[in-house]
């Protein structure tokens, strides 16, 4: 296979679009290497902590040995006398990137999920796995680093049952234990292999040892069980104690992984041969672009539903999932192909924005290299040069056949910095830099502090705001100095106020201004957000001023009444007001919604929430008074705390974000450097009321 070149047609039925999804340092960025190795992509295995892989190719990935962005790589596996295209993508772990994650799983068809096999499921395995729950992405499981002291592929494969899916059924038996692991049973051929240490390709077949039969015999009669509920000809043959061929074993496991009514679970040490037996797996189990349903969106005029089949005789439909600042070519925007296809030099409708962009050129991505094509087609996961205004979530479609396909949500930022230019120079530098990576990143905001003129950074957390300093610098060569990390707090209110009144009148010799409203404020559900009702009945206020009445509202809602912060999770319904001939206007209508918002707000027993964390902390059990001690006095609420064998406990918590900063130095101390913790946003809590007070001291 000719490495240089990826732009290989394959029939549909023989490509695969899937990600590498885990917890932080399970090992995907390492299997991910492997997989590459062992399809012949790369020559020599580049190692994560020596800051070599092919998918960690920023110089902060390299340093931290962490996965920051998530890499597109494409590699070719013969199967079963078949080319497979495997196109991966290699995601990060760390909690404060999760929307490389979303926007990932968003596009792909299948999943890879690692699990780290000394621990199992681990609290970001949890967050991933519910992400690709919430896209319906069929998945298999990898349990990897079983290899090492303390590695058990039966107790992780237990924590997956547990807390994951009783759907999850293993596939592969390991043979030997922690450092004798040197092979596996296949569960479905029932035939067992052998490998000589890492990085050896070969797999040799050997008899299924004495000590592991037992297990391995239990192992397989629950697979067989699961893969005959799969298809009633196959539940018939297998109550009647027939033999189910191989072809049907294979047959039901695609079908159920596909249903998502099974979840296969192979387990190893991914820097061997095991990683030959994962691509396999992938190509049995995992969906090509053809097993997918036919994409679904709405007519951008009319509303009406639309479908696309996968086909590249369809109109052309497509979606941004990732905008990337290239310091040579500008812009590279990442998107999936859903139906037909593109051509270099064509223009195409962002039907999200109703405009029209210029494809200039169209690349296939290795990671950080590049190759340019003439054209993609339905299946495709490529990047576009040149295009100027599409984010992320913007539908990409033929101008004749428009097409808005539902975009990708993202997690508010919980963080944020004042951040300011080191000398003038970079002043304006600075402020064309954040403005790429806002682009560039969904989770990342910018904002201006209107009292202060500070500009404010906000993102997932500190290493994410950390990130984006030091791309500053490298990237765009802009030095810039920032301040302590603040919590993003939010407004609401507790109570309903029925009548709330703006009026606003201003007369001064000639045309005046009139506008006069009254709304009704209520709280509304958590994380539902703003909504505006229109209930005007009998035209107390004309039609074309209402817009203007609910701009009023949503700018008022920028700053709150307790401590100047955003204003959420609000209904707010219009009943009436009352309007001038001629003085009333659109601006004068805007004036009196704000007013009667802030009035109201004032009179609804407004309170402050701020964000609460969940906090996972390992700890050896001779330190647990100690740490349990600790995130009380951060006003922690302890959910339980659960025994993972070897000494060590972890305790899971519910802790506000504001208690939290330095907190991992904290634990370090704590524990003699043996603790470690994991923390991802839950949800907002309101905030004592004492503490409220001292907030908003602070922000007057």
């Amino acid at each position: 296979m000719d490495k240089s070149s990826y732009n290989v047609k394959m029939p549909l039925d023989k490509v695969r679009n899937i990600g590498i999804i885990a917890h932080i340092d399970a090992g995907k960025t390492t299997t991910t290497e492997r997989l590459l190795y062992f399809t012949g992509q790369v020559h020599k295995i580049g190692e994560v902590h020596e800051g070599a892989a092919t998918t960690d190719f920023m110089e902060q990935e390299q340093e931290r040995g962490i996965t920051i962005m998530s890499a597109a790589v494409t590699c070719f596996w013969d199967y079963n006398g078949s080319r497979h295209r495997i196109n991966i993508i290699d995601t990060p772990g760390h909690v404060d990137f999760t929307a490389e994650v979303e926007r990932s799983l968003r596009v792909l068809d299948g999943a890879v999920v690692i699990f780290d096999g000394r621990k199992g499921v681990e609290p970001q395995s949890e967050t991933v796995w519910r992400q690709a729950n919430k896209y319906k992405v069929p998945r298999i499981c990898f349990m990897n680093k079983i290899n090492l002291i303390g590695g058990s592929f039966e107790n992780s494969f237990k924590t997956i049952q547990d807390r994951l899916s009783n759907r999850a059924v293993a596939v592969t038996f390991p043979i030997g234990k922690e450092q004798q692991l040197h092979g596996y049973v296949d569960l479905v051929k029932m035939k067992a292999y052998e490998y000589k240490g890492v990085d050896t390709p070969d797999l040799n077949e050997v008899e299924i040892p004495e000590d592991i039969k037992g297990i391995v015999a239990e192992h397989r009669e629950r697979l067989v069980e699961m893969l005959a509920e799969q298809d009633d000809a196959l539940m018939e043959k297998y109550f009647a104690g027939e033999e189910l061929t191989l072809e049907e074993l294979y047959a039901a496991l695609r079908k159920g992984t596909l249903a998502g009514n099974i979840y296969p679970v192979l387990g190893g040490d991914s820097r061997t041969a095991m990683s030959k037996t994962l691509l396999d797996y992938i190509t049995i189990c995992l969906p090509s672009p053809l097993d997918k349903e036919a994409v679904r969106g709405v007519h951008p005029k009319s509303g009406e539903e639309i479908t696309r089949e996968v086909s590249e005789k369809e109109p052309f439909s497509s979606l941004v999932f990732k905008i990337v600042n290239d310091p040579h070519i500008g812009n590279l925007s990442y998107f999936r192909i859903y139906s037909g296809k593109i051509d270099a030099g064509s223009y195409v409708l962002n039907s999200t924005k109703g405009i029209k962009e210029r494809v200039s050129r169209l690349i296939l991505m290795h990671a950080d290299e590049r190759e340019e094509v003439s054209s993609l087609s339905v299946g495709d996961i490529g990047a576009i040069v040149g295009l100027k205004d599409s984010i992320t979530g913007d539908t990409l479609c033929d101008e004749a056949n428009p097409i808005v396909l539902e975009t990708i949500d993202f997690a508010e930022p919980v963080v944020s910095q004042a951040i300011e230019p080191a000398t003038k120079s970079d002043e304006e530098k600075m402020s064309e830099a954040l403005g790429r990576l806002v682009k560039e990143d969904p989770t990342f905001r910018v904002s201006s502090n209107v009292e202060t003129g500070q500009t404010i950074i906000s993102g997932m957390g500190e290493l994410h705001l950390e990130i984006i300093v030091d791309r500053l610098k490298r990237e765009f060569n802009v030095s810039a100095n920032v301040g302590k990390p603040q919590v993003a707090y939010r407004e609401t209110i507790k109570n309903i106020v029925e009548q709330s009144e703006g009026k606003y009148i201003k007369q001064s010799g000639g045309k005046g201004q009139y506008g006069h409203c009254w709304l009704k404020l209520e709280p509304n559900e958590k994380g539902k957000g703003f909504e505006f009702i229109n209930a005007i009945k009998g035209g107390s206020v004309p039609r074309e001023y209402i817009p203007s009445i609910q701009k009023g509202v949503e700018e008022a809602m920028k700053t709150g009444v307790v401590a100047g912060y955003p204003v959420v999770d609000m209904k707010v319904t219009l009943y009436d007001g009352s309007y001038h001939e001629v003085d009333s206007s659109e601006a004068a209508f805007k004036v009196a919604g704000s007013m009667a918002f802030k009035d109201g707000c004032r009179r609804g027993t407004p309170i402050l929430l701020e964000p609460v964390m969940k906090v996972d902390v390992e700890t050896p059990d001779s330190h647990m008074g100690d740490v349990t001690g600790s995130l009380s006095s951060k006003r922690g609420q302890i959910q339980g705390t659960e025994s993972l064998g070897s000494g060590v406990s972890r305790i899971s918590a519910f802790v506000p974000l504001s208690e939290l900063f330095g907190y991992t130095s904290e634990l370090r101390s704590l524990t003699s450097g043996r603790g470690s913790a994991s923390m991802e946003p839950s949800h907002y809590a309101e905030v004592p009321r004492n503490i409220a007070e001292e907030i908003a001291g602070k922000k007057v």
